[in-house]
């Protein structure tokens, strides 16, 4: 992957305000791939009584690291929203885990990008949660960069 692509999708992500608050951090990224991880953070937590982060900052962090594999992708989008993502959530997260997510861009229309990711904490074998989505494609225009 060239380093303008993997500089593009580095400031996509660091262009979030809700990913800086997350803190979340690119661990990976390549042609169409992203892995982006999120710390555990009691102030994310869902249920107090169980310590579990709220879904809701697992599905932001698989948003994101969607939106990322789109912004990776050799088609060159230059920006990227979503359209329709699809979560379903297997299993709590571990309290205390850091929770990793690793998205790929598997197929990309003239306006649409199509990925799949998946949500982990420290038990690989054992994911907490998988996506599909659909999400704008938005190239530079002819001429210009």
């Amino acid at each position: 992957m060239d380093q303008d692509r993997q500089n593009l999708a580095r400031q996509f992500i660091e262009a979030i305000p809700y990913a800086k608050a997350l803190d979340l951090r690119l661990e990976a990224i390549d042609d169409g791939v992203a892995v982006i991880s999120m710390p555990y953070d009691e102030r994310m937590v869902g249920d107090p009584s169980t310590g579990v982060i709220h879904g809701g900052a697992v599905s932001a962090l698989m948003d994101t690291c969607s939106g990322a594999a789109v912004m990776s992708h050799p088609t060159m989008a230059i920006a990227t929203a979503t359209i329709d993502l699809r979560i379903d959530y297997m299993r709590s997260a571990t309290p205390g885990q850091r929770i990793k997510t690793r998205a790929e861009c598997y197929h990309v229309t003239r306006n649409v990008a199509f990925v799949r990711a998946t949500a982990f904490d420290d038990d690989d074998a054992n994911p907490v949660a998988a996506a599909t989505g659909a999400f704008t494609v938005e190239r530079a225009k002819e001429g210009k960069s």
